[in-house]
């Protein structure tokens, strides 16, 4: 499907149903999320919890940055090395806002953090223009990588995700993430609730673009968020639901909260059903059993 046609599906999907594979789900109606494609999956087991339009490719915004920071890290490129914010850093496509002004000076750690978590434009396309041959070079990794990790619906453009090129599908997001917190850089850095660096003589804090994160009855091990017009609001998490680790990925979330409200709506929809946390305590207590020497 073109990607030109996805703003308009997106719309269509938006009271689209839900699937769920029938014998793994708790047995209460499942929450209707405002997201156009969500799919939310058990990390260690593979099993899908529900599922929509999660096989449609789409613009995927900023969580485009999370590719980024993988081929970055693979590279083992110097993090303590002084990067510059030159003028060709600026986002001349959609003219967005940036707290690092052009001469700032910061490590390559500190611009993988501000880039993760605080969605920094500037600093992830820094992050490219230093890559050994530039941003064509970390865009082609970044690309075979995604084929190395087979995700058969997902191509790269840019390592900001300004492009709406950058698309992929919720089913192939789950994979790179699952794969992205495989990174210990990476899973620190999202789930830092904000940070303060020196940008020329004044203290700039940054915040987490993802509220959730500063919430304490979320425990996410993994988080990025994603937005530009032709993707809507995109989120994607790696956290602990119902006494198991699960991968949340929603994509083209019209309106500004409704992406969080989804998240809120499947964790009380999976911690809210009994029958799948005695069926997790039950899988927990056979596993340590088994680890268990006989008497």
């Amino acid at each position: 499907m073109a990607v030109r046609k996805i703003a308009f599906l997106g719309l269509l999907c938006v009271g689209f149903p839900l699937h769920l594979d029938a014998g793994s789900i708790p047995p209460s109606r499942p929450p209707k999320l405002g997201s156009a494609a969500a799919l939310v999956k058990d990390q260690h087991s593979g099993e899908i919890l529900m599922s929509k339009q999660a096989d449609v490719a789409m613009p995927i915004a900023s969580i485009t940055k999370l590719m980024t920071a993988m081929v970055v890290l693979d590279s083992r490129p110097n993090m303590n090395e002084i990067l510059t914010i030159e003028e060709v850093d600026k986002d001349t496509l959609r003219n967005s806002t940036s707290h690092l002004s052009v001469g700032t000076r910061l490590t390559r750690r500190e611009a993988l953090l501000v880039a993760l978590l605080a969605s920094e434009n500037r600093a992830a396309h820094a992050l490219g223009r230093t890559y050994h041959g530039g941003v064509p070079a970390l865009v082609k990794a970044m690309n075979e990588k995604a084929r190395a990790l087979e995700l058969s619906e997902t191509r790269f453009d840019d390592p900001t995700g300004l492009s709406d090129g950058n698309v992929s599908t919720a089913q192939d997001l789950s994979l790179l993430v699952n794969a992205a917190y495989g990174y210990s850089e990476i899973r620190a850095c999202t789930t830092t609730g904000s940070t303060t660096l020196l940008v020329g003589r004044r203290q700039v804090r940054f915040l987490n673009t993802n509220a959730l994160v500063r919430n304490r009855r979320w425990q996410i091990g993994l988080s990025k968020t994603g937005y530009i017009e032709e993707g809507g609001r995109c989120l994607v998490m790696q956290t602990q639901l119902a006494k198991r680790p699960i991968l949340i990925v929603l994509l083209h979330s019209v309106g500004k909260n409704t992406r969080i409200g989804d998240a809120n709506r499947i964790k009380h929809w999976l911690e809210g059903n009994k029958a799948i946390v005695r069926k997790q305590s039950a899988k927990g207590k056979k596993q340590r059993s088994a680890r268990e020497p006989h008497r």
